[in-house]
């Protein structure tokens, strides 16, 4: 007999309705807010139109890699490897455009080794019952290492002309299609999260594996699916931020390791798992891409923004943990 898996706030999948919607989501919208309104008032240069395309084009590439960083969060594990997964699929998404004839078809290839690289997290994680922190630190050691291999230390250019378009090219005026992609794949992945069978297995595996167990979810199966989808999601990303840039050198994917989880968390999704999802993600993408360009355009160093980024994701951590959860990351 299969059991039903009892209803539990922590596990329930949000719907995005004006009467679900409760403080925890209204406090960074409002952070967003203030962020808006006092990066305005310190620096002329910040409330343009120039601007804000910048930061669009900037925050697309954290976006789409956060949103399959944020399934595997919303399980109760991490994924510090989405920065090196970045990285070695940009050098392999150079080594193709330059050695290949594929063109265009270089997107859906990389986003194919994405998933292998998100697979090999994931099978190391379940069928080793290794902490899922120790196997992304480990793996982002192996993956930037071969990364740098692939590129010999220094940055690649690619060749093939207008291949930038799909990153700095511009369907709607002012806003880049890099942008555009990472909303179109942010939408798709809301759907995922709340109407699919998919989402809800990641809210219940989140909120308590016993459980979900007992209710006959295969847990295992649906951990390797989070960090493939993770992968596959960096892989796009990559290729992108690839086309943005030019080239893939060996920093790219290097602020990936604290802005995606920062983007995450001060989101509002909890380390605990269970609670939030990528309807959150993004506005958390919004918190980071807007601290980032607003502290470069008031010249505060890059030292001191690693500072205030630090202490932005230990306050989020605290805000929304649940002291009756002994477990942080699994």
């Amino acid at each position: 007999m299969t059991l039903a898996a009892p209803t539990r706030p922590a596990s329930a999948p949000p719907r995005l309705d004006l009467t679900s919607i409760d403080k925890s989501l209204w406090f960074p919208v409002g952070v967003v807010l203030f962020l808006f309104v006092f990066f305005s008032l310190a620096t002329d240069s910040f409330a343009t139109l120039r601007n804000f395309t910048a930061v669009s084009g900037q925050a697309g590439t954290l976006l789409i890699a956060c949103l399959g960083g944020t399934f595997v969060v919303l399980m109760g594990s991490i994924d510090l490897s989405i920065g090196a997964m970045v990285l070695l699929a940009g050098a392999t998404s150079v080594t193709l455009l330059n050695g290949t004839s594929l063109g265009f078809a270089v997107l859906p290839a990389v986003a194919l080794i994405g998933g292998l690289l998100g697979l090999v997290n994931g099978t190391i994680y379940t069928l080793g019952r290794i902490p899922s922190f120790i196997v992304t630190l480990g793996t982002l050691s192996v993956f930037s290492g071969l990364a740098l291999m692939v590129l010999d230390g220094r940055a690649i250019q690619f060749d093939l002309a207008g291949f930038e378009s799909i990153a700095i090219g511009q369907l709607i005026p002012r806003l880049p299609n890099i942008a555009l992609c990472a909303l179109a794949a942010w939408a798709v992945v809301v759907f995922i999260a709340v109407r699919t069978r998919f989402g809800r297995y990641m809210y219940l595996i989140g909120g308590g594996e016993t459980v979900a167990r007992t209710a006959g979810i295969p847990v295992e199966r649906y951990k390797i699916y989070a960090f493939v989808l993770s992968g596959v999601l960096a892989g796009i990303g990559a290729v992108l931020s690839v086309a943005r840039l030019g080239a893939a050198g060996p920093s790219l994917g290097s602020d990936l390791l604290l802005n995606s989880l920062a983007a995450i968390v001060v989101g509002g999704t909890s380390l605990s798992g269970g609670i939030g999802g990528p309807h959150r993600t993004l506005i958390g993408v919004l918190i980071i891409a807007i601290l980032d360009n607003g502290l470069n355009l008031m010249g505060v160093s890059q030292y001191s923004q690693m500072i205030v980024k630090g202490l932005v994701v230990i306050a989020a951590v605290l805000v929304s943990r649940d002291p009756s959860r002994t477990a942080v990351v699994k």
